[in-house]
Order: C-alpha cells, then sequence, then structure tokens
C-alpha cells in the first residue's frame, strides 16, 4: 500500500472514519498544539485544520492510532511489518550450505529491487516554485508557550557525505529564525552532524533540502534507528512494497521523492558560525535549553498544487510519537533479535518512558548470569546505547503488562546483586545528568532466577508499615503507597525551601519502618500525581540519573530522588527545564471555541494536571548554584 501524496492518505483515512475536518479558523501558533494535545490523549482522530490564515491546511495527529500507524506504513497492523521483516532478515542471516544460500535467492533478489529510481524532469512536488522563498507563507506551528519561535516539526532532511558519496534522510527540528532561514537541529550522534563534519573538512556550502509530506512512509523512515549509509528509502520500498521515486532538486544536486507536498532547499554554510537555537517544547515532556546548532539557508520552495503541510506536537507523553515509537519496536524486533540477543522474546518502550528513559525485554532464560548479559549488550547496541533504564524479565510475563512487570521485579531482584549500575551515553535531550550527553544508567534482572544464582530463597514481597511516623509536613508535603498494587512502594511528595535541600540527609532520615529490605521509596515534586503511575514512571526515568540519585538505604530499602534538581545541595551544575504545558489564556481559548471546531463531546486540558508542576520562569529555572549571587 502506497500513498501518492498526504492529500491522499487524507481521503483513505477519512474513508475509514478516522479524521475529522476542522473548517474555522485556527491559529498555529499555540492553538493548534492545544486542540491537538486534547485529541492524541484521549484517543482522538486525525485532524486537517482547513482554516489556518495560510494558504495550506495543517494535518495533524496523523500517526496517533494503532491502525493509522500501520496504514502510514502500508500495512492493515503493525505486527505485518515486524513479522515480515523478521522472515526477511532470519532468511538472509541463518542460511548454510547450497541448499540455504540458493533459498536466500529471492530475498536478495527483491532487496535489489527496492533501490530508489530516478526519474528525469520534475515531479509533483515541483508544480509550483518559489525562487524567492518565503516560510511565513506556511502553517508552522509555534506549540507551545516559551518555545523560542515557531518550529518545522516532521522534517524529512536530505544530505549528503562528500567523502563517500551516501544519503541520508534523518528528522531534526527546525527553528524559524527569518523568511528564509532555520536552525538545523541534528545532535552530534545523529547522521546529518558526521556528513556535516565531513563538509567542514572539505570548506563551502552543505547542500541540504528538507521535505515535508509525500508518502507517510517517508515520514516514520526518517526517524528509524538504520545503520549509517543504509538508505532510509529502502525501508520505505520495502514497507510500501513500492519502489520511491526520485526527482533531482531545482537549486542543489540532492534528489528526493517526486510524491512530496513541500521542497525546501538550501545549504548550510560550514564556515559561517553556530546560532543559539531553542527552547523547544520537546518529546521528553520538558523543554529542550537553548543551545548553539548550524543555520539552514533556504534557496527555494516547491510545493504541489494540493499540498497538506504536515505536523506533529511533542511533550508530556503519551504524544504522537508514542505509535512511531510502537512501530519501531515491531519492525526492529528482528535485527535486535538476530544480531544482538537471540534470546528475546518480547521488546517494549512504554510511552512513559519517552523511549530512551525505559526499556522492557522479556528473554527465554536457559542459563545463570543471562539477564545480566542482555543487560550489557542493549546498553552496547545502537541507538539503545541512550537506553537509561532498561528492565529484564523472563518467563510468562508481557512486557506490556505493567503491574506483572512491577510484581516480577519485586519478587526476584535483591538490590545487592540483580541491578546493574553503569554510565554510558544518553541522549542530548536528557536533563537529569550533571554533564550533558552522558550520566548513568540502570538495568534491572529480574528474570526468574536459577538455583546458581539464588542467595537465598525467593524472598516475598514485603509490607510497608507507616503508622506513628511523623515528618515535617513542610518538606513532605504528602506520602502515599502502592498497597493497593501490593507493590512495596511509597511515593514522597517534597517541596523544597529556597535554601535548597539536600536529598541525601532527606533519605538517612526516614525511619526504619519504610526503609526494610526489597521496599522503594520515591521522592518527586509536590504538585505530582501520585495516583497515577504513568506520571510517576515519566518523572522517575526522566528527572533521576540513577548514578546520582538512587540511594542504598541503611535498612536495605533504595531511594530515588526523582524530584526537580532545582533546589538541591549540593547544587546541581545546569539550568533546570520547565515541564512542557500550555498557559491558561490558551486553555480558556480552546474551551470557549470548542464547540466551533466539530470535534465532538468536550474534552478537557491535560495541561490542567501539568500546571502544579510548572516551576516559577521560562522555559529553563535556575537552580540554587546560579541564583547565590
Amino acid at each position: 500500500m502506497s500513498f501518492n501524496g498526504l492529500s491522499q492518505f487524507v481521503s483513505f483515512l477519512e474513508s475509514r472514519g478516522e479524521l475529522v475536518r476542522v473548517t474555522s479558523p485556527v491559529a498555529p501558533v499555540l492553538e493548534i498544539t492545544e486542540i491537538a494535545d486534547r485529541l492524541v490523549k484521549n484517543g482522538g482522530k486525525a485532524v486537517l485544520f482547513e482554516n489556518t490564515g495560510t494558504d495550506f491546511p495543517v494535518l495533524i495527529n496523523t500517526f496517533a492510532s494503532d491502525m493509522r500507524m500501520a496504514a502510514a506504513i502500508g500495512r492493515n497492523s503493525l505486527d505485518d511489518a515486524g513479522d515480515e521483516l523478521f522472515a526477511l532478515v532470519e532468511s538472509l542471516t541463518r542460511a548454510q550450505g547450497l541448499t540455504g544460500k540458493l533459498a536466500r535467492l529471492p530475498g536478495m533478489l527483491r532487496l535489489l529491487t527496492l533501490s530508489p529510481k530516478r526519474k528525469s524532469g520534475r515531479g509533483e512536488c515541483q508544480e509550483v516554485v518559489e525562487q524567492t522563498p518565503d516560510l511565513d507563507r506556511l502553517p508552522i506551528l509555534k506549540c507551545w508557550p516559551h518555545d523560542r519561535e515557531r518550529f518545522i516539526t516532521l522534517p524529512l532532511v536530505h544530505t549528503r557525505n562528500p567523502e563517500t558519496g551516501k544519503y541520508n534522510l534523518g528528522m531534526y527540528r527546525m527553528q524559524v529564525m527569518g523568511r528564509d532561514r532555520t536552525g538545523m537541529h541534528w545532535h552530534r550522534h545523529k547522521t546529518g552532524a558526521r556528513h556535516f563534519e565531513a563538509w567542514k573538512r572539505r570548506g563551502g556550502r552543505m547542500p541540504v533540502t528538507v521535505t515535508l509530506g509525500g508518502d507517510p512512509v517517508y515520514t516514520y523512515v526518517a526517524t528509524a534507528p538504520l545503520p549509517e549509509d543504509i538508505n532510509e528509502y529502502l525501508l520505505a520500498a520495502f514497507l510500501r512494497r513500492k519502489r520511491v521515486t526520485l526527482v533531482k532538486c531545482l537549486t542543489n544536486d540532492l534528489w528526493v521523492p517526486a510524491d512530496s507536498d513541500f521542497v525546501i532547499e538550501g545549504y548550510v554554510d560550514t564556515a559561517e558560525a553556530p546560532v543559539t537555537e531553542g527552547p523547544f517544547g520537546d518529546h521528553t515532556g520538558f523543554y529542550s535549553l537553548a543551545d548553539l546548532y548550524p543555520m539552514f539557508h533556504v534557496t527555494c520552495i516547491t510545493h504541489r498544487k494540493n499540498a497538506v503541510y504536515p505536523a506533529t506536537i511533542v511533550g508530556v507523553p503519551p504524544m504522537e510519537d508514542a505509535w512511531i515509537g510502537k512501530a519501531t519496536e515491531k519492525i526492529f524486533f528482528a535485527p535486535i533479535k538476530i544480531a544482538i540477543a537471540p534470546e528475546i522474546r518480547e521488546l517494549h518502550m512504554p510511552a512513559s518512558g519517552v523511549a530512551h528513559n525505559l526499556v522492557i525485554v522479556r528473554i527465554e532464560k536457559s542459563y545463570p548470569g543471562q539477564g545480566m548479559k542482555v543487560l550489557s549488550a542493549l546498553f552496547g547496541a545502537g541507538q539503545m546505547m541512550l537506553s537509561k533504564y532498561i528492565i529484564v524479565v523472563s518467563g510468562n510475563v508481557h512486557v506490556t503488562d505493567y503491574l506483572a512487570v512491577a510484581e516480577e521485579v519485586f519478587a526476584n531482584v535483591r538490590f545487592d546483586s540483580d541491578l546493574l549500575l553503569t554510565r554510558g551515553p544518553l541522549d542530548v535531550l536528557d536533563h537529569s545528568s550533571d554533564r550533558v550527553s552522558m550520566g548513568g544508567k540502570l538495568g534491572i534482572d529480574a528474570t526468574l532466577k536459577l538455583p546458581e544464582e539464588r542467595i537465598d530463597e525467593y524472598h516475598s514481597i514485603p509490607l510497608l508499615l507507616l503508622t506513628g511516623w511523623q515528618f515535617d509536613e513542610k518538606v513532605i508535603t504528602g506520602m502515599k503507597t502502592l498497597a493497593d498494587y501490593a507493590l512495596p512502594v511509597a511515593i514522597l511528595t517534597i517541596t523544597k525551601p529556597e535554601e535548597g535541600l539536600d536529598m541525601h540527609l532527606l533519605a538517612a532520615s526516614l525511619p526504619a519502618s519504610l526503609t526494610t529490605p526489597g521496599t522503594v521509596i520515591i521522592a518527586v515534586d509536590d504538585g505530582a500525581d501520585a495516583d497515577d503511575p504513568a506520571m510517576l514512571t515519566w518523572l522517575v526515568t526522566g528527572n533521576s540519573d540513577p548514578a546520582r540519585d538512587l540511594y542504598h538505604l541503611e535498612g536495605g530499602a533504595i531511594f530515588i530522588d526523582a524530584t526537580s534538581k532545582t533546589r538541591c545541595l549540593p547544587v546541581f551544575p545546569r539550568d533546570w527545564p520547565n515541564v512542557v504545558c500550555s498557559d491558561p489564556e490558551t486553555i480558556e481559548l480552546v474551551n470557549s471555541r470548542w464547540p466551533e471546531y466539530g470535534l465532538g463531546p468536550f474534552i478537557e486540558s491535560p495541561s490542567l494536571r501539568l500546571l502544579p508542576l510548572l516551576m516559577p520562569g521560562e522555559a529553563s529555572v535556575k537552580t540554587v548554584n546560579s541564583t547565590a549571587g
């Protein structure tokens, strides 16, 4: 299944009741984000905003259901794509002997027919040519109140390595900095950044072309964790069962899909100083703060006559990117299993872990130490190297049954022998570590233990006894246990004084009844919803560095500091990002206009639950260190 541009995909979704049109005028600045956030968190449909104050409609929430995500990658279900790729990879890697090698030929020949084909002349994406480019003509969103500017959020960035000639398709957000200028936010571990470094060695201008839309599978493959120098359009062709047709750009030598909706051509001057880009409300649920990135200069914009502008929003999970991550779980399970850890039976990245903060895997265990072996392998495997917390289970537990996974952790884990604490690379957007892009990681071996691994008999899950504990209510503003789930976990909500709080001292002051062996105490900021496991997971995995914020207490318990680090002693060395949420004015605007949109029954703003976590200030909040004279 393939789609010739987004208009065709819109028609497909509409015919299946998966899309709604909004004809009332809406603003690309903040308003569309607030509407989309309400829909994506409540199972809403894709939305086509037809009246955006520009010549182009905005399509959003496109991938935010299993059905829509599967259709976008050319399948009836996400499992179909994963199963087909698994069969292909297995046939190509496990064939032995002459008979086996001959059996590989159909698969190899199929791969050879998937290479992109180049077309002479112009494509549909070049029906309209703007030689005087003006990004202000596009309905580019400003998503969140403290975003520095408007951002292109689904850019398909095409680059070429000048030394090897290899192409890359990546997705790097683009902050509008003028009618013909944007930032180019490629992180140093991304292929686009490595191409940029190669062009710097050569000198001069680096050609870059950004496409928007086209077959929705292009958007997916731009995010896919493919090995460097593997053409993303090979994966696109495999998924949609049709080669990708490319046309040459008009002002540089790059080639792009002919069925794209928009083509933004230009260059990055390797001799030009980097510019300040950001802040931006990011997929972590926090703002990524301002930093230096290259400037992209636009030389030409072309588009289809019926072009649709694609957008997405990211922020506190779940968001649309959760379904993109779900597709990646299915599609890339085969190479992970076959090449890295054959014992893996399931792999899952919960939405609340924002892709890289939490991974859960289930293995078929057959020998002692196998859980630790898998943890070590995954922490060094491709993009999995950016994972912060990884849990390994075995047996009949399903990785999407979070309560069952938690029960396995408390039943099978000894805190002194089944935790793998290490350090390594983290995502650039991780805000919890003392140093950018590097910090602590925790592997949890919750597999069923074999006789050789047992230090003692299996322990029962302990119960928390909190009666008679007196605490300072000015600091510990609330306390809750997970007794309803039969888990030995206590949640403490904390308010830190302006002069700062040493969380080690707080943890050491906890009563013996709370710090019994096998229990976990989690500290979060006052305002967090202690009754919401998803919010707690998001805060714990996002706000903690396991190497710094996980304390083994004298009684045998573990204390996790998942609070913001704005008033900590010792001081946190970096500015701390604020939580991403809408402002009260935008919430009220959408409340008042909801009947006009025609989107069905009223949906309350998800930001209302987040406002109590919002700290005074803008995108970043100064720490005690940076305010102390």
